[in-house]
């Protein structure tokens, strides 16, 4: 049983993860709702409107490629150097490409070299992100009680939404200003003000402690020489089985959160302010459902979890755009509700403790950070666009509703296929054991994926 110091702890190091992991995606989505409303017109005056939105939307996945990037380094020094520095280095380099986006001349002024200086801090964020997400994961799990493993790594799960919340909360209050004035230097104040919170995430992070797990093998001095390399050549079944999980949550979050920022003002009449205010709403929901999702998972096993967000998707996909295609406001928020705060906290609340666990403790930060990233490369980046061409392709809402059914359906499939596979070995019951784990030597082994 965990001591009280130590859930105090884990409280302290989650709620920092929290914060900076909300920060963090604050500005990673800014991004990707300024695509949608704003870019076209600052960055690419010189496609037409059709072109401009799709080089837009391109600018928004341009990130999704310098992740892996950014996972291998960030990663590689988290397993050498420890979880903590590399967080506070992360934050710092999404900080920084936030507000430089926010300074950017546009097209008018500098001609091409503004949608080429977009796409250089684009790829800073991606670069960030690509260390952020998994070493603040692992910190919060590592020094989480090991019956709580899956609630703890929820909270930095969590910043996904806030972040989703605070950057369309942000547009709405922005898009209440006369039009002119908003693509005059309105839409630069949320990006500005991400220097204020960063200087909050960096206060936050700088008085938290490293990973125990950590810890533990720099004492033993058992780091991994090249984790990238020993990830590769020892653990190509877990990375390829962390990628395939993601498919459920990824690919309908971000049809929810860009392809339908679009799609809904131009196919079904409702305003993008009325969309991004639900968003909001929904967003904030899920930071609250998240957790209890993860508490879920603790109870039952985190692979029943994600395979139950993932059914939930299959079956729903439909529903959920048929609701959409009512016209009705009422409508379009429970199928927003259904979408993200039910379907998406399932499957997104106990991914990250599910992934993490699969890698040896040395390897941790890069197996989870190249999971991840890569797995958002085949299924986040492609998504807005895949979505966006399929319904150009076909005229209809139909084929998107199915390749959110199939993206779930390639994780509760993996999920379904990996389980009694011993290379694949969850550490439910046995992470954060105090004798072996964690300092190079093998891990308690268990039949089966829990």
């Amino acid at each position: 049983m965990a001591s009280a110091g130590t859930s105090v702890s884990a409280r302290r190091v989650a709620f920092a993860s929290l914060v900076g992991t909300s920060i963090e995606w604050y500005d990673y989505f800014l991004f990707g709702t300024a695509a949608v409303l704003v870019f076209n017109t600052q960055f690419f005056t010189s496609l037409s409107p059709t072109a401009g939105m799709l080089a837009s939307l391109a600018t928004f996945g341009v990130a999704f490629v310098a992740r892996p990037f950014g996972g291998v380094i960030f990663g590689h020094f988290g397993d050498r150097l420890g979880r903590k520095s590399m967080l506070v280095l992360s934050l710092l380099m999404m900080g920084g490409g936030t507000v430089v986006i926010g300074l950017l001349p546009n097209y008018a002024q500098i001609g091409v070299w503004a949608p080429i200086l977009l796409v250089a801090a684009r790829i800073l964020q991606g670069f960030a992100v690509g260390g952020e997400w998994s070493g603040a994961v692992l910190m919060a799990a590592e020094h989480a009680p090991a019956h709580k493993r899956a609630y703890y790594a929820s909270w930095p799960q969590c910043g996904v939404p806030i972040g989703m919340a605070l950057s369309t909360g942000a547009f709405f209050l922005v898009q209440l200003m006369p039009a002119a004035e908003v693509q005059a230097w309105g839409w630069r104040i949320p990006f500005l003000a991400s220097g204020v919170l960063v200087i909050v995430g960096l206060w936050v992070r700088l008085a938290i402690t490293e990973s125990p797990e950590f810890a533990k093998i720099k004492d033993a001095g058992a780091q991994s020489k090249l984790p990238i390399a020993e990830v590769f050549a020892t653990a190509k079944k877990p990375m390829l089985l962390g990628i395939l999980v993601l498919f459920a949550p990824n690919i309908p979050f971000y049809i929810a959160t860009v392809f339908l920022l679009t799609y809904i003002p131009e196919h079904v009449g409702i305003s993008s302010s009325v969309v991004l205010l639900q968003l909001t709403v929904v967003s904030i929901l899920e930071a609250f459902t998240i957790p209890r999702a993860a508490q879920l998972a603790d109870r039952i096993g985190r692979s029943k979890t994600l395979m139950l967000g993932a059914a939930m998707f299959i079956v729903l996909a439909f529903p959920m755009f048929l609701l959409i295609n009512t016209g009705s406001e009422v409508w379009l928020f429970l199928s927003l509700v259904l979408m993200l705060p039910v379907s998406h906290a399932l499957s997104y609340a106990a991914a990250a403790s599910y992934v993490s666990d699969i890698f040896p403790a040395r390897v941790r930060y890069t197996g989870t950070a190249m999971s991840y990233q890569l797995g958002s490369i085949a299924s986040s980046a492609p998504a807005p666009l895949i979505a966006g061409a399929l319904l150009a392709a076909t005229g209809s809402w139909q084929g998107v509703a199915l390749y959110l059914a199939a993206a779930a359906a390639v994780t509760l499939l993996s999920l379904l296929l990996s389980r009694g596979d011993a290379a694949l070995v969850h550490q439910e019951d046995a992470v954060g054991a105090e004798d072996t784990v964690g300092i190079g030597q093998p891990e308690p082994v268990r039949a089966g994926v829990a």
